[in-house]
């Protein structure tokens, strides 16, 4: 799955800011929230309109961005 299957970003939405696809609900809310010590469940539950599938998937896809920039040595 493709980042922009599950976020999008609209002028018109937020003041152009990255969204849940779907959503008014700031990726960053997910973010600062984990951030804070919240669990992915209760993000979910504060935040309805996401769906578990969108938060695991920009999880799972910034984890791989991550480890392209530092990638396990040879």
């Amino acid at each position: 799955m493709k980042i922009t299957d599950v976020l999008s970003s609209d002028p018109e939405i937020v003041s152009g800011a990255v969204v849940f696809k779907g959503t008014r609900v700031p990726v960053d809310a997910l973010f600062e929230n984990l951030a804070d010590g919240m669990s992915l469940e209760a993000f979910l539950e504060n935040f309805p309109t996401v769906e578990r599938a969108q938060a695991e998937t920009v999880l799972h896809l910034v984890g791989e961005d991550v480890k392209r920039y530092f990638p396990k040595a040879a």
